[in-house]
């Protein structure tokens, strides 16, 4: 009898956190885990700010699947439909044909996504900061608009390179404005065409405060901090248009920006609509405590049906009727207790709720500059810095990334920060096409060829 399949959708924190904690648990004869994920690593989205800003190298912030997971089936691909009642996922590889999978239990955890608005041009001016992909062009663009604006005569080209506009003010958007700004002031010392007062950074948002995950009187603290550092700061303000670049906000002010960076939070993968499971009103999967995929109305269990994270609902046991935040603190906690408990009921078990109070935020603001708010201790400055960066070193799988991210920050403290846009990696065949043209083959050998 073959043993039970675990099938694992998606590969974030939840997904590789459970696949690896299962692989411990559960050996080859007694269950098969498959992970499915399109891209062959996960990224560790906290250190996309400081991949960004050259602190760390890209490759140090995403660990490698297939490396970490080697008692695991990592399958390329994207799940694109879930049949429970049939225990099915159709996937489609990164290339060749559909095909389905069955299991016997399912970790739907295919995470999170931008929640974009429809607002004008946003589709095509906006940059997010969700994926490794996004934090290295967000650099090379920044670094690029510098060159521009150095080289130019044009005095509303000048100014529209030099405007850096990021709207939401969470931990994402404030911890990349902050990096990237200091990555900005480094450059500034190369370019002596350009004045530092010409540059300009500005938050946009819509809530009457920023860093809300750190408190009132922390987040009071940053916006102080970030107003002395010359960030333009407009809150209660929406972003309205940016049609060819040009920024309207709902305050009345209109001008151009060639940066525009989009981190006004998250939503579940649109994946989830795909599924047969009970999806809560804002698209997420309705889960119990116990991270099993429940219909909340009925209290019925969907036996072998199981999510956590960004794109689940979980009831916070510490805070009667309310949810657990889409943040890495729980995805992390969670994803140990969902592996326990798949093992649990595997091995004839029973499950065991999750609970875990939040214990507050730490945020980086640049070098040597942060905020934190942990178990009601509020700490500023230097100290927050380092609590940021011992918080995250502790908390990204596998110990070859954390020696590799703490010899980044090292080198980056004792040599200069690089400065140099590599523009190229987003259109590396560019040069080369423009001096090999097209050949089109004679007539007669395209029919030859169909023929064959």
């Amino acid at each position: 009898m073959n043993p039970p399949r675990i099938v694992v959708v998606g590969a974030g924190h939840v997904g590789l956190y459970a696949a690896l904690r299962l692989s411990k648990k559960l050996n080859r004869n007694r269950a098969e885990i498959v992970v499915i994920d399109p891209v062959p690593h996960m990224t560790y989205q906290p250190f996309l700010p400081e991949a960004a800003a050259g602190n760390i190298s890209p490759r140090h912030a995403v660990v490698p699947l297939r490396r970490e997971l080697k008692k695991c089936r990592i399958v390329s691909g994207e799940v694109t439909k879930v049949e429970h009642a049939r225990k099915t996922v159709m996937i489609q590889p990164i290339d060749g044909p559909a095909y389905e999978m069955e299991y016997d239990h399912i970790i739907v955890a295919p995470g999170s996504v931008s929640r974009t608005l429809p607002i004008p041009g946003l589709s095509d001016r906006g940059i997010g900061l969700k994926t490794i992909g996004e934090a290295i062009y967000l650099r090379n663009h920044i670094l690029d608009r510098l060159d521009v604006a150095a080289a130019t005569p044009d005095e509303d080209v000048r100014k529209a390179s030099l405007n850096f506009v990021f709207v939401g003010g969470g931990f994402a958007g404030i911890e990349a404005l902050a990096e990237m700004q200091d990555v900005v002031a480094d450059a500034l010392k190369y370019y002596p065409e350009l004045d530092p007062k010409e540059v300009h950074f500005i938050l946009v948002e819509a809530s009457n405060r920023i860093l809300p995950e750190v408190g009132p009187e922390m987040g009071a603290y940053t916006a102080r901090q970030l107003a002395g550092r010359g960030v333009d700061l407009r809150l209660s303000t929406f972003l309205q248009s940016c049609v060819d670049g040009r920024i309207v906000l709902s305050d009345g002010d209109t001008f151009r920006a060639e940066t525009l960076v989009w981190t006004a939070g998250v939503k579940p993968s649109p994946m989830l609509a795909n599924t047969d499971l009970p999806l809560g009103p804002k698209g997420h999967v309705n889960c119990l405590p116990t991270l099993q995929v429940a219909d909340l109305e009925t209290n019925e269990v969907w036996e072998g049906a199981w999510s956590a994270g960004d794109c689940a609902q979980v009831p916070d046991l510490t805070n009667p009727g309310g949810y657990c935040s889409p943040s890495a603190q729980h995805a992390v906690r969670q994803a140990k207790v969902l592996a326990d408990n798949i093992a649990q009921v595997v091995l004839g078990g029973a499950p065991k709720d999750y609970r875990h109070k939040h214990v507050g935020g730490v945020a980086g603001l640049g070098i040597n500059k942060g905020v934190a708010h942990v178990y009601g201790i509020k700490v500023k400055g230097y100290p927050a810095w380092l609590m940021h960066r011992f918080y995250h070193v502790s908390r990204i799988p596998s110990f070859n990334r954390k020696v590799r991210v703490v010899a980044d920050w090292v080198l980056a403290f004792v040599l200069k920060r690089e400065t140099v846009a590599l523009g190229q990696l987003h259109s590396p065949r560019e040069e080369f096409t423009e001096v090999t043209p097209p050949v089109e083959l004679p007539a007669e050998k395209k029919v030859g060829a169909g023929a064959r």
